[in-house]
């Protein structure tokens, strides 16, 4: 009998790619599903929204959703998950933090930056970057901060803030969030991982 190490999947494969698909024609059905889940996903995750004093940005589960979407479905189906979210928000879904939609609101910045988040630690998680809990927190971290490189300057201009006020609204009020996104997600990834590998 193999041991529970030995039956983790190899890295090259996200969580996502254990779901079964028998045939071609299966695979493309249960990664349109995928997709489709990931932008449900992160449009309710966006309604859990509080508001900052002072800030145009609320605090929102959005973020975290859309680096556990990236994370477990890879690059390629996270970031078409983020584009449906995106296109579908701008089109008068109104799914984005606190039900709005369009593209008319100065933290839209967050949802770009948000696409290429969700690319980039899908394509670190095929390298195996969410299989521990040292690893999960640096990618958590990674997908947060380009998110942040998109949105705050997006902020700035779009409120014609300095890019230190636009640091202050955008970025710090969310940090401490952060920090317990990435512990949650350093628990839950790597759980999953071990789990998958016991059944093996």
């Amino acid at each position: 009998m193999a041991t529970a190490a030995a039956s983790v999947p190899r890295t090259g494969t996200v969580l996502a790619d254990l779901l079964p698909a028998t045939t071609a024609g299966r695979a493309r059905v249960r990664d349109a599903a995928l997709i489709l889940g990931g932008a449900a996903l992160t449009g309710l995750a966006a309604q859990i929204a509080v508001p900052v004093p002072g800030s145009p940005v609320p605090v929102s589960g959005q973020t975290f959703a859309v680096l556990l979407v990236g994370t477990a479905l890879g690059a390629r189906r996270g970031f078409l998950s983020l584009a449906l979210y995106a296109v579908a928000g701008v089109a008068g879904m109104p799914w984005f933090a606190e039900a709005r939609s369009g593209a008319a609101f100065p933290s839209f910045g967050y949802v770009l930056g948000m696409l290429l988040a969700a690319t980039v630690v899908g394509a670190l998680a095929r390298r195996g970057a969410d299989r521990s809990a040292l690893r999960t927190a640096g990618t958590m971290a990674l997908g947060s901060a380009i998110v942040y490189a998109v949105g705050v300057p997006y902020l700035a201009l779009s409120l014609h803030l300095s890019l230190a006020d636009a640091v202050a609204a955008g970025l710090t009020p969310f940090l401490i969030g952060d920090v317990l996104k990435a512990a949650l997600a350093m628990g839950a990834l790597p759980t999953a991982w071990k789990l998958l590998g016991r059944r093996g």
